[in-house]
């Protein structure tokens, strides 16, 4: 076996196992046999002569052959002239030399065989027994003498078949067996005589099976030779021979089909070994790619096969045998037909019967090609086969021993392509059939390397391409499936060069695939969802022929259609075949975006990869099939499908740049082409409006300078050319048109060509003028560019000009008459005396003459006809050096704007195509196109092409409606710890598998490209609302570190609750129509059935596949620019009016429904989960980090303030949260002012009292929130008065008290202290209001009096805390209201009021608040308020050093007087009748404390008297109280205690000692003896005593009923009197 076959591509490897390697080893070398080669060859050799003499026609015996013949009687000289001629005279040219070598070789004696004993062809093989005496080793016999006779047999006429077919089998064998080897002597000249003789193979074919035998024992052969050992040695001439032979036996149509198919399996096999030898000769060459070119470029000329020579000479069926009975050769014609020159035979079936038995044969030779006849040569065998094997050199210098190399390679590939050429009548479609099937396989084998050389490209490029595409519109489907394969493979392997041909040749499967049908409207589907698809392609027409040119295709619709340029009625199965075609294409990694390099990139061609994916598109839709195949729809699917996987592979590469164009270069290009096409659309409708357009866009530097306006038009091949011409001929643009001919260069063509050059960039216009008016442009021009020969000046050029054009018209027209046309005589009659006054020279009028009468000058647009096809096809190849060769594009870099291009038509196909599919296969490809297609819009950055694949796959989804679903039905099943709610929508979703993978593939697309969704967020936020309310998702972002610390959002209770594991007990039918009577009953929803509830499962398990945590994670990671589509998205989603789908819930937190199925009773207020998803959502992204707070805060605030302003509206749970979200938002965003301070506070504080108190647990949350720390933006709200109003509202509400007080007792006790003169006297107001709360401490402890069953004794003071929260706070208030009075000096200086307002600002209302609480009914307020306000009196802080007294004094007037008085009121005593009494008694003493305190500093103010005077009668009040004893023994002590003190110190003294304190020692008395008489007399402060010091008084009895503060206050007050 050939090496380079075992090594060709594609082959499949052996296993690598050596025992399988060893039993295969003989297949690389010849088959051993177990007999004597030299007996073998012997028993063939008697065999064939047994044979002969059986079937031999002339009696002849078989002893020579048999035994033997003595080498003494050959004769060994040279052969006379006579005996040549007489071989001549008995046998036809082909045996001729045969003759002559038998008889030189084996010395037969005799003329004309007179004297023969034996046939030559039987004494030969005789000759060749002789020569094997003694032969040991039959691999060293020269392989020539031992083939010999047998070849003779071969090629002896009249032989009979079994005869030649016994002689075809030896040789095989021969082959096999080694015998005739690559080291046998002369192998080389035994293989050309071997082909040489098969290929001119002469039998009698008087029975067409055995004629049939013989033939294919010949194609064998000939794949055995080619495929073995000696296969490489062949020549050219020989492989000619042999694949002409090959391509006779499939032409024959008399041969049976098993015969032709075989012939065509075995020029398979040999084109193969031919094509794969190709690139072994490529290596063998030389590195360079040209070196096998220049070493055979010699050669081209040398070997031929011309099918058309012999084309028609084929006998009829039967007409073989002649008249004489003379047998012929195998397909060669009678003796009385002429010879022909062609080795390859090739047949049309409708001209055999027209050859008839006249034909003659033709030379056996195809190198007599060109030769006179009397230069024939002699045969191989008559060459080689000298007498000796010592001749060797002498044959070899007679016979081509260079093997096979480009030349025949070449000839091979032409001849193929030949049978192609579909206006050929001589070639039926069964031929053309069978050439397609081999060129396939040259195609496959070796397209790369037919490529690379010129000589074998050039075919590839004109004929082939020219054939083929105008195959592919035959209605012939054999014929059109192979064109289509054989188009397929070459755009395949030898793109590179056929640039302009693959656009030709797509362009038109585009036109005939795609359907000028509207996509049919789906019931239930947007068609927008589909708009992506386009309805038809864009067909950009091509562009000139030449860079100059300009030149479009010169055929209507009508003839392109014909002539295979434009689509046309294609049948079903055409359109499959092609569909099939571009298939094989786009299988190709790299196809599609070669195809956008090349074509889509470029101004001048057309948009193929657009073009190309529209088509698949449109096609892949499931209508395609009613004017296709059911084949179809699938076939452009997986086309579209493989080009988003090949640019999905690409993802992770590299990106390769080197050899490439810029993308950046290539994307500039597309953008003016884009504005090209515009720009030209514009301007066939209106040139001054198109050219205006062009030059604001920057194609056109300057509309009015002709120069710039005439490269534009010349260099596009956009113009629509009659328009053109319209334009260049218009009166006043003659500079243009000037200017548009001097792009041409005209030098050295005569002046039709030059005209003819010119012609076809516009179209003429008709009118005279105009048509003068160019031509005069012309003739300048032409004259200018160069000296005109034959013509004088450029009048006789513009003569000249117009009579071509006329000459032109009148040659070609279909209006005129032949007859009428014009001839030369007439055209040069017309011309006579025009150059100048003399006549053009007759030579030259006779060139132009000629040439337009048979080269038409076609006009653009003019013809359409197969003229016009074929001058069309000469400007494509015109242009193909200017178009240049193909990018072979095997990178990413082009993928990005590629995909950008071409994906609204994927997506929307695939969107189409999922909704209408049925099939799980479809699904399951389309799901991972989808998944393809995000991968990459997500890659690149896409978000437009990600958006729109979200958006249908929430479409198909049925989970994004913009409408809630209805969520009132829902129940919620419970099974031991495990529940599930089952909702219309839940169910509806669980039900259809369809929508279910859609949302699958949605968030695995959304999981990791948030970063690049931008519109689509909202259908993605519709699902998960959608889901949300139904409880089939939690609210993700609550679980994010975020610092909200919210409970879950509360949704729709549901309508029932079944519990089954507690019925699973339950059976039968009573109880299931019980449980049906009791919810109708209820009107309650009836119970989900099992198939509801398996939905629902199925729903939950769809849901928990989708792994939406994980989107919610990234989303919370992603840069805070990203964050701002999604956040916008989320506020769009906000109603504008809240009249939407609601649900309605209880006011409250809402509660589970009860486990017996009643619905909780509801009110109207309305409530929307949904909302409060949003604003939560946009809340936690906004407050991830201050980057999100300065980005994102603004724009959350404002849509939660929209609300807030509009609270009556909202349900209180919406309130609540949003108002905390805002305060958070604050909060974070302090800095950035998005939220005003006095704004949301009085926002809040104008909310209804019953939505703020309902509100008020994350209202006072939000307020702790921004208060807790020292801060500016504490101080702010501190300091505004609305935040008083909010804590004073809901300090009176039970529920959010504890929270208020929280709140207060943070913002009071902080440090450093947030209380300031701004909110001084709100907070002691709120700290008292707190006191008062607890009085209801007062029962409490009254009961618990009765209890211990205290009659009337004092009671025993419990001195545990109290337990009641109520008090406890009244209790910490009262202590933070006493703590504020140590920063009452500091505010009063930072105050910079007077001393008497700012003690009235300050010090009163602390007094004023204890005060109050000192009536309080509960005794621990009451008595710690006492203490406070007994410390609180008797500070140090109290005085201010001024004189004017007016400010502290008031202590008496505006704070002990009136607590006395309280106190004395009747409601007030019977508050506490155990306890009022003990504080009555306190307040006198205390009153007389605070006297004693400050009476030396009272001492020096005016107002003492009255003062002392208000605190007797204050006395005599409390003494005439009618309270009990207590106070009537507390009261006269008190006094009793006052009075000494100021006697002592000289306060109060008898007017004889100091007449001064006459007037208060007299007012004294005067009220004092009102209510205590005696007391005077007691006291005895009128004597005189021997010392004046101060008298210490015991403590009345009464202060062991006061508390420990008040008692030791009472002690401390004493020492100081003592003191002073």
């Amino acid at each position: 076996m050939d090496p380079a076959i075992a090594t060709a591509p594609g082959a499949s490897t052996p296993r690598r196992n050596p025992l399988l390697s060893s039993r295969m080893q003989y297949r690389s070398r010849p088959v051993s046999i177990a007999v004597d080669p030299v007996s073998l060859v012997i028993s063939e050799c008697i065999a064939i002569s047994s044979a002969v003499q059986k079937y031999a026609r002339s009696p002849h015996s078989s002893v020579s052959a048999i035994l033997g013949g003595s080498p003494n009687l050959i004769q060994l000289v040279p052969p006379g002239p006579s005996a040549r001629r007489s071989r001549k005279s008995t046998s036809d040219a082909p045996t001729d030399g045969a003759g002559d070598l038998a008889t030189n070789r084996w010395g037969l004696r005799g003329k004309k065989g007179k004297s023969m004993q034996d046939n030559p062809l039987i004494s030969g093989f005789g000759r060749l027994r002789q020569e094997l005496a003694g032969v040991k080793d039959i691999h060293r016999f020269d392989s020539l003498v031992l083939l010999y006779p047998f070849l003779q047999i071969i090629q002896a006429k009249g032989t009979a078949a079994p005869v030649t077919i016994l002689a075809l089998r030896a040789i095989q064998k021969f082959l096999a067996y080694g015998f005739v080897a690559p080291l046998s002597p002369r192998f080389a000249l035994a293989m050309q005589a071997l082909s040489a003789a098969i290929t001119h193979c002469q039998f009698d074919i008087s029975d067409p099976a055995q004629e049939e035998v013989v033939l294919l024992m010949i194609l064998h052969l000939m794949e055995d030779m080619l495929s073995g050992p000696g296969g490489d040695i062949l020549s050219d001439e020989s492989v000619c021979d042999m694949m002409g032979r090959g391509l006779t036996i499939c032409s024959r149509p008399r041969f049976s089909e098993v015969l032709r198919r075989t012939a065509e399996a075995s020029m398979v096999r040999m084109v193969q070994i031919i094509f794969e030898d190709l690139k072994h000769l490529e290596e063998e060459a030389g590195d360079e790619s040209e070196a096998l070119d220049r070493q055979t470029i010699g050669d081209m000329d040398t070997v031929s096969m011309d099918p058309a020579a012999n084309g028609t000479d084929v006998p009829v069926a039967g007409a073989e045998v002649t008249e004489a009975g003379e047998p012929t050769e195998v397909g060669e014609p009678t003796q009385a037909a002429k010879p022909a020159e062609a080795r390859v035979s090739v047949e049309s079936s409708g001209s055999a019967k027209a050859a008839g038995p006249s034909a003659e044969p033709r030379p056996s030779s195809s190198s007599e090609k060109g030769r006179p006849s009397s230069e024939t040569p002699r045969s191989p065998i008559a060459d080689a086969g000298r007498p000796s094997t010592s001749s060797a050199t002498e044959s070899a210098a007679s016979v081509d021993l260079r093997p096979y190399s480009l030349p025949s390679i070449r000839e091979l590939f032409r001849v193929l392509v030949n049978f192609l050429d579909p206006h050929d009548s001589k070639h039926p479609d069964q031929m053309r059939v069978m050439a397609l099937r081999i060129i396939h396989v040259a195609l496959e084998v070796a397209g790369p390397s037919i490529a690379r050389h010129p000589a074998l490209a050039s075919i590839a490029e004109d004929q082939l391409c020219c054939y083929l595409f105008q195959l592919v519109r035959s209605d012939n489907m054999a014929v059109l499936q192979e064109a289509l394969i054989v188009a397929g493979t070459l755009l395949s392997t030898c793109r590179g060069v056929l640039k302009l041909q693959q656009e030709l040749y797509l362009s038109y499967l585009v036109a005939c695939l795609h359907p000028a049908v509207e996509i049919p409207r789906e019931p239930g589907i947007d068609p927008s969802l589909y708009s992506g698809i386009p309805q038809l392609p864009k067909l950009v027409k091509p562009p000139p022929s030449q860079a100059s040119s300009g030149r479009s295709t010169p055929v209507s619709i009508k003839d392109r259609q014909k002539l295979g340029l434009e689509g046309g009625a294609r049948k079903p199965d055409a359109r499959q075949a092609m569909v099939e075609n571009i298939g094989v294409l786009a299988r190709m990694p790299t196809f599609m975006a070669e195809l956008f390099v090349n074509y889509d990139c470029d101004e001048d061609r057309a948009d193929l990869c657009e073009d190309l994916i529209g088509l698949l598109s449109r096609n892949a839709l499931p209508d395609s099939a009613t004017w296709s195949t059911t084949s179809v729809p699938p076939l452009c699917l997986d086309a579209l499908l493989r080009f988003i996987q090949f640019i999905a592979e690409r993802l992770d590469q590299t990106p390769e740049t080197e050899g490439y164009p810029d993308p950046e270069m290539l994307r500039e290009k597309r953008s003016r082409k884009k504005l090209i096409i515009k720009g030209t659309s514009k301007f066939n409708e209106s040139p001054k409006g198109g050219l205006a357009y062009l030059q604001e866009k920057g194609v056109i530097e300057n509309s009015a300078d002709p120069l710039c306006v005439a490269k534009f038009l010349k260099g596009t091949s956009r113009i629509n050319k009659k328009t053109l011409g319209d334009f260049l001929s218009k009166r006043g643009n003659e500079a243009i048109l000037d200017a548009f001919i001097d792009q041409f260069d005209f030098t050295g063509s005569r002046v039709d060509e030059a005209l003819r050059v010119l012609l076809e960039t516009f179209r003429l216009p008709g009118e005279s003028p105009l048509i003068a008016r160019i031509v005069t442009s012309f003739a300048e021009k032409y004259c200018s560019s160069s000296v005109p020969e034959g013509v004088a000046t450029k009048d006789g050029v513009f003569i000249l000009s117009y009579a071509i054009i006329m000459l032109n018209t009148d040659q070609h027209s279909p209006k005129v008459k032949n007859q009428t046309r014009m001839k030369y005589e007439d055209f040069s009659r017309n011309l006579r005396g025009q150059n100048e006054g003399v006549d053009f020279p007759p030579e030259y009028l006779q060139s132009i003459y000629d040439t337009i009468r048979t080269n038409e000058i076609i006009l653009p647009d003019e013809h359409d006809n197969k003229h016009g096809f074929d001058y069309a096809w000469k400007e494509l190849l015109l242009k193909t050096d200017a178009a240049g060769p193909l990018v072979l594009c095997d990178t990413n870099i082009y993928d990005a704007d590629m995909f950008a291009t071409t994906w609204n038509a994927i997506v929307s196909c695939l969107f189409f195509v999922f909704m209408s599919a049925t099939d799980d296969t479809v699904y399951a490809r389309v799901i991972t196109g989808f998944d393809e297609c995000a991968r990459i819009a997500t890659k690149y950055g896409n978000s437009e092409a990600l958006d729109e694949i979200i958006y249908r796959l929430s479409y198909i989804s049925t989970l994004g409606s913009e409408a809630l679903s209805n969520t009132s039905l829902n129940t919620e099943v419970q099974v031991a710890e495990n529940s599930v709610m089952v909702s219309e929508l839940a169910v509806r979703f669980g039900r259809d598998v369809r929508p279910q993978l859609a949302t699958l593939v949605l968030f695995r697309v959304v999981t990791g490209s948030e970063h690049v969704i931008q519109k689509s967020w909202k259908h993605v936020i519709r699902i998960w609302l959608n889901l949300f309310v139904n409880s089939l998702i939690p609210s993700f972002f609550s679980t994010e570190a975020d610092n909200l610390a919210l409970p879950p959002i509360p949704l729709q209770p549901p309508s029932l609750v079944i519990d089954r594991g507690a019925k699973q007990n339950e059976a039968g039918f009573f109880s299931a129509f019980t449980s049906y009577i009791s919810s109708y009953a209820a009107d309650d929803p009836p119970e989900p059935s099992d198939e509801e509830l398996e939905s629902t499962l199925c729903t939950v398990d769809c849901v928990n596949q989708c792994h939406m945590g994980d989107v919610f994670a990234n989303v919370a990671h992603l840069p805070s620019h990203c964050l701002e589509a999604l956040v916008d998205t989320l506020l769009d989603h906000i109603p504008e009016d809240n009249g939407s789908t609601v649900i309605t819930v209880k006011a409250e937190n809402i509660p589970p429904s009860q486990a017996d199925g009643h619905k909780p009773r509801q009110s109207s207020a309305i409530y929307d989960p949904a909302l409060v998803y949003i604003l939560e959502f946009c809340t936690v992204l906004a407050l991830r980090d201050d980057s999100t707070v300065e980005l994102l805060g603004k724009r959350v605030v404002e849509a939660i303030q929209t609300i807030l302003r509009d609270v009556p509206r909202y349900h209180p749970i919406l309130v609540e949260r949003a108002t905390f979200y805002l305060f958070n938002l604050l909060q974070a965003g302090y800095d950035y002012d998005h939220v005003r301070v006095p704004i949301l506070l009085h926002t809040v504080s104008s909310f209804p009292d019953d939505t703020l108190v309902k509100a008020s647990g994350l209202v006072l949350r939000g307020l702790k929130l921004c208060t807790e720390k020292p801060c500016p933006l504490r101080n702010e709200i501190m300091t505004s008065p609305d935040f008083w109003v909010i804590l004073q509202t809901l300090a009176t509400h039970t529920e959010p008290a504890p929270a208020v007080f929280e709140v207060l007792e943070s913002v009071v006790s902080g440090t450093p202290s947030a209380i300031m003169a701004d909110n001084y006297e709100a907070a002691l107001s709120l700290l008292n209001e707190f006191a008062s709360m607890a009085s209801v401490g007062a029962g409490a402890e009254q009961k618990n009096d009765r209890k211990q069953g205290r009659k009337g004794g004092r009671p025993v003071k419990q001195e545990k805390p109290s337990e009641n929260a109520v008090v406890e706070r009244g209790v910490k208030a009262l202590n933070s209201i006493y703590r504020m009075t140590a920063r009452i000096p500091h505010l009063m200086k930072q105050s910079h009021l007077e001393s008497n307002e700012a003690w009235s600002a300050y010090w009163l209302p602390v007094f004023q608040a204890l005060t109050t609480q000192c009536t309080n009914p509960c005794r621990e307020i009451r008595h710690l308020a006492f203490s406070s306000l007994q410390r609180s009196l008797l500070s140090p802080d109290l005085t201010s050093g001024d004189e004017d007294h007016s400010e502290w004094t008031a202590i008496f007037g505006e704070v002990l007087f009136p607590l006395i008085l309280r106190l004395l009121k009747p409601e007030v005593f019977s508050s506490d009748r155990d306890g009022m009494s003990e504080t009555r008694v306190q307040a006198a003493s205390l009153l007389s404390k605070v006297f004693l305190q400050y009476l030396v500093v009272l001492s020096e103010w005016d107002g003492l008297l009255d003062l002392w005077v208000k605190i007797i009668e204050i006395m005599d009040r409390l003494m005439n109280s009618g309270q009990g004893d207590s106070l009537e023994e507390a009261v006269p002590e008190n006094l009793k205690n006052v009075l000494l003190i100021m006697s002592s110190n000289g306060y109060l003294v008898p007017p004889s000692r100091d007449p001064a304190k006459e007037e208060l020692w007299n007012e004294t008395w005067k009220r004092i003896d009102r209510f205590l008489p005696n007391l005077r007399v007691d006291l005895a402060l009128e004597e005189e005593e021997e010392e004046e010091k101060p008298v210490r008084v015991e403590e009345p009895p009464q202060s062991a009923g006061l508390p420990p503060a008040v008692a030791e206050g009472t002690g401390e007050t004493v020492a100081t009197e003592e003191g002073a």
